[in-house]
């Protein structure tokens, strides 16, 4: 067995590696620099943390959230794994005594954010210590936020000009083609090795819907199918998190705001709620989410558009880590449309930057307005072909009913065109269903040829018609004139008569029911199970971390059906390592051995093991 084998086995209790896992390490250890694309949940952590216990002197990690780091730190200390941070956290005597552990060469890994790491300061201190490598951590963030809010991501290209001997590696489960080579071109990681992994997560059912009454249809999706579950809701802005976590606690649920204009104790206590406790949804804005390691989020749920499909992959993914059937689940409408490429033209990145996000926002709303597979189309977009459809998107399990709309859509044009471009939807659907407002009688559109020839749509059909005019490049809003649409080249054929349309019909939402909690095998012991779960949560309470952190659901089930006596048995289940064994095995075989007991299925054992009062 390999070096990097028996730490994967001895420190976390698994017993082979995943995909591409062994080359990642492979390739750091022997001093390479890598570039690693790997989903949610595929054990991207493992490619650093394994590397940096094999190699001399200690592993620094570059992650965006401090919020997170105790909690990473947490979990590599359980197993034994000697980790600390330095964030603003931190007193002033704490960060003297991580200094002075760092420079005793004590320490396999340190956590710091990018804005620390930048700090002239920080580099001295590194410039003293031997270093197992760097661990660029979310690296999407380089091209996502290295050009507005994150610009210490931009610097990083630093570390391979201060620290040209020592490896890097670049972590993220989302980019396409160009994030790909931008990541690599800021981190200067043109000649490193990269590690693609299928993009595919078959156990999240994808569903995009309209955007009706947001609310309602949120509640109707929460009530029927994720009562009780732990969940994430995404929304475009602060007070929209708030307004919707009050509204969603008023309905029964355990739901919490996050967002970063709330103070940083609020923040922190949300978030350990959200990991420590089970049914805890949090209501949140894109910054939430990166780094944690929650296996059982059952649902992810957009309550308005994201700004790019990475971003939405990226979201998603933090659904059904446990790889158990999950749920992502997203509301769109037009005026997220505006209001995105609203907050892009007031973007402080180069016209170039700014370009590229307008054609991720365009191919966000392809995907939403597709009649075919949404796997097949999410995948296609990072490069990578699924043969077959999945069987598990909204469209696969429902085909969406469309229509021929070719005559709409040129009546659609043809008013956008003879009102010289100038105008949004609203007034727009006035001029073609005829109406008698003022502004029309203002700009006199009651004589255009276009005025009152579309009363044959209703104004919800026609705003159907003009937000798939748009997300198909037939149509653009003109920011500088409000949201006024504008003809693009594209529309020329179908004016001229040259090319058919075919549109979705859009539908009332109908509930897609699927079973989305734990899938327990029909063989497990409910009753053993509540039993480990609950000494699973007083040891995560006892210490002050999430209970995934003590053991993953796997592990748990594991246990239900291989039932080990002893901790010779114990110790080969997946996810126990040599740490957790001697910290937790004796307390879970006496839970197993007393069910044993109380059921008289089995002689008890020859000697009750320490119980968990007395397991420190």
């Amino acid at each position: 067995m390999s070096r990097a084998a028996e730490i994967l086995e001895s420190v976390f209790g698994y017993t082979s590696f995943r995909g591409e896992q062994q080359a990642v390490i492979d390739t750091l250890v022997a001093g390479e620099d890598a570039l690693v694309l790997m989903p949610t949940g595929g054990g991207k952590s493992l490619c650093y943390q394994i590397p940096a216990l094999l190699r001399e002197g200690c592993g620094v990690v570059i992650s965006p959230l401090i919020a997170l780091m105790q909690d990473q730190v947490d979990a590599m200390c359980l197993v034994g794994v000697k980790a600390a941070y330095l964030n603003s956290t931190l007193s002033p005597g704490q960060e003297q005594e991580v200094i002075d552990a760092l420079l005793r060469d004590e320490l396999d890994l340190l956590y710091v954010a990018p804005e620390r790491l930048n700090q002239e300061h920080t580099l001295a201190l590194l410039a003293r210590c031997r270093l197992a490598l760097f661990a660029i951590d979310e690296a999407h963030c380089v091209s996502q936020w290295g050009h507005d809010f994150r610009a210490d991501y931009l610097e990083l290209s630093r570390l391979h000009q201060a620290f040209p001997d020592v490896p890097r590696i670049a972590l993220t489960a989302t980019a396409d083609q160009r994030t790909r080579q931008e990541i690599a071109m800021r981190l200067q990681l043109e000649q490193a090795r990269h590690f693609i992994s299928s993009f595919d997560r078959p156990n999240i059912r994808y569903r995009i819907s309209l955007k009706q009454s947001g609310r309602q249809q949120l509640l109707k999706f929460l009530k029927r199918e994720h009562r009780g579950d732990a969940g994430i809701i995404y929304c475009m802005s602060r007070n929209k998190t708030e307004e919707t976590a009050n509204w969603l606690q008023a309905q029964g649920f355990d739901a919490l705001a996050y967002h970063a204009g709330l103070d940083s104790r609020t923040r922190s206590d949300h978030l350990h709620r959200f990991l420590r406790e089970e049914g805890v949804i949090v209501v949140a804005t894109i910054a939430f989410g990166m780094g944690i390691d929650k296996p059982d989020v059952r649902f992810v749920a957009h309550l308005d558009l994201p700004k790019t499909i990475e971003s939405y992959y990226q979201e998603t993914g933090r659904a059904g880590r446990d790889g158990e059937a999950a749920d992502a689940w997203m509301l769109y409408g037009l005026q997220d449309v505006i209001k995105l490429r609203q907050m892009m033209a007031g973007s402080g990145g180069s016209e170039e930057h700014k370009r590229a996000e307008q054609h991720r926002l365009n191919a966000l709303l392809g995907l939403c307005e597709i009649s075919s597979c949404r796997r097949q189309a999410l995948l296609a977009y990072f490069g990578e072909e699924l043969a077959q459809p999945c069987g598990n998107c909204d469209n696969c399990l429902q085909a969406p009913a469309t229509w021929d709309a070719t005559e709409p859509a040129r009546k659609a044009l043809s008013v956008t065109y003879r009102t010289e471009q100038r105008f949004g939807v609203n007034h727009l659907i006035d001029v073609l269903r005829g109406a008698n407002s003022d502004k029309i009688f203002q700009f006199g559109h009651q004589h255009l040829a276009s005025y009152g020839i579309g009363k044959e749509l209703e104004s919800k059909q026609w705003r159907s018609v003009f937000r798939q005019l748009v997300a198909r490049g037939y149509l653009s809003v003109d920011l500088d004139r409000f949201g006024a649409l504008r003809l693009e080249e594209k529309c020329r054929a179908l004016l001229r008569g040259e090319e058919t349309l075919e549109l979705r019909q859009d539908v009332a939402e109908k509930s897609v029911r699927q079973q989305t909690k734990v899938a327990l095998a029909p063989d497990i012991d409910i009753a053993l199970w509540e039993a480990l779960r609950e000494c699973r949560r007083e040891f995560a309470e006892e210490q002050g971390v999430p209970p995934y952190v003590i053991f993953h659901d796997s592990t748990l089930q594991a246990m239900c059906l291989e039932l080990p006596r002893e901790l010779e048995g114990f110790a080969q289940l997946g996810g126990v390592g040599e740490r957790k064994l001697d910290k937790y095995g004796p307390a879970f075989l006496a839970v197993i051995n007393r069910h044993f007991d109380d059921s008289d299925t089995l002689a008890p054992p020859q000697q009750e093991p320490p119980s968990l009062i007395t397991e420190s």
